[in-house]
């Protein structure tokens, strides 16, 4: 991941590489949907192809008041396992969250499996010789739709293995509680060579689908991109960039974008706060190997967004902690706000530069949830806000 949490995962030799290198208490509001619960992410040790561990960790909630988990590399079997550098895994996965009376946590992890009974990614690949990264989504009808992220190996002269290779949608039918029976349907959005991929935060904003974009080239800032929810069906015709002028354009341009957030990331959460009348934004610190995890705020989706206030550190990350390992990189900040109640709920991941230490540290590779007062300064003042 990248002066971004850009992308960090692992080659197909198995090497992790760095693709992109990546106060107080604020006024109260109401509490979330299922905020009488923090997220926790058990590993599923001992069980028939148990889910061991993933990064990624967006949440979609349903209108049903469970939450859709939406995970990447995904770590899976009885235990743990690396053959030749290489985790035993498959590149995403989902779960669904309960939050029952008295803050009772419930999850369970779906792992597709393929006609021969093999462990699959639940979003399959669209392209020869890729894999999807499933990043962020919204609700839109009775439909969940999912942002995927095209990834390609590289030749083995390349110094990090894998490159990014667009963006297509998936449109997920929700009928039913059985995940693994939901129809899913591809839809190409952003095609190879545009080395800006909208995947990185998605959200409904009045009568569009606003998805955002880490430009992989020169300052590397975040680019908006929006799709009308009535438009949906034909998702790569209806979409469009804001464009430097500050208007939106047809199409997706990342030439002539506007960065509306310099420098970007490959994940993180833009979400609006009613109460507060902010938006917020929930990121690691953007430059290579941060330990520190950011608060920046804006009167709308597109900026202009505040200096990144520093909110917490990673203590996997920090000498003398009992947690740190010099071998630790962590990544994959973003917010929840369906868990809040006036107070903050993040998730991060921490990974490990030393790909054997998975099978025997159990206690990295997945996400971490944190509770903490919401900052002062996500509070503003309000009055140019806009849902």
């Amino acid at each position: 991941m990248d002066a971004i949490r850009s992308l960090v995962r692992w080659n197909r030799t198995g090497v992790v590489v760095v693709t992109a290198m990546f106060l107080c208490c604020g006024r109260a509001w109401a509490a979330g949907a299922d905020a009488a619960c923090t997220p926790r992410f058990p590993l599923q040790v001992g069980q028939a192809d148990g889910w061991l561990g993933a990064d990624a960790a967006y949440s979609i909630p349903q209108p049903n008041g469970t939450d859709v988990w939406i995970f990447g590399d995904t770590l899976y079997g009885t235990r743990r396992v690396v053959r030749h550098n290489v985790p035993v895994m498959v590149h995403n996965t989902i779960g669904i969250s309960t939050c029952g009376a008295g803050g009772r946590w419930r999850i369970r992890y779906f792992i597709r499996r393929d006609a021969q009974g093999n462990p699959v990614s639940f979003f399959h690949p669209q392209h020869p010789n890729t894999w999807y990264w499933a990043l962020d989504g919204f609700r839109s009808g009775d439909s969940l739709w999912v942002t995927l992220l095209c990834i390609r190996p590289t030749d083995r002269s390349s110094a990090m293995g894998f490159a990014t290779c667009g963006t297509d949608l998936a449109k997920i039918k929700v009928s039913g509680p059985a995940p693994l029976d939901w129809k899913i349907k591809y839809f190409p959005l952003v095609p190879d060579g545009a080395h800006a991929y909208p995947s990185a935060s998605a959200v409904v904003v009045g009568r569009y689908a606003e998805i955002f974009a880490l430009d992989e080239l020169g300052a590397r800032p975040l680019l908006a991109s929006r799709i009308s929810l009535s438009g949906l069906t034909d998702p790569q015709a209806n979409l469009e960039y804001l464009a430097r002028d500050g208007q939106w354009r047809k199409g997706f341009n990342p030439g002539n974008a506007k960065a509306i957030l310099s420098p970007g990331i490959s994940e993180l959460s833009i979400r609006y706060h009613p109460r507060l009348k902010r938006w917020i934004a929930v990121m690691f610190d953007p430059h290579a190997f941060s330990s520190h995890i950011l608060l920046r705020t804006a009167p709308s989706a597109n900026g202009p967004w505040s200096a990144g206030k520093i909110i917490y550190t990673v203590p996997e990350m920090e000498p003398g902690d009992p947690r740190y390992d010099k071998d630790n990189f962590c990544y994959a900040a973003k917010e929840h706000p369906e868990f809040e109640r006036g107070d903050l709920v993040f998730t991060y991941v921490c990974n490990t530069m030393a790909v054997p230490k998975l099978a025997t540290e159990t206690d990295i590779y997945f996400p971490r949830a944190v509770r903490m007062p919401m900052p002062a300064m996500a509070s503003g003042d309000g009055s140019s806000a806009k849902p």
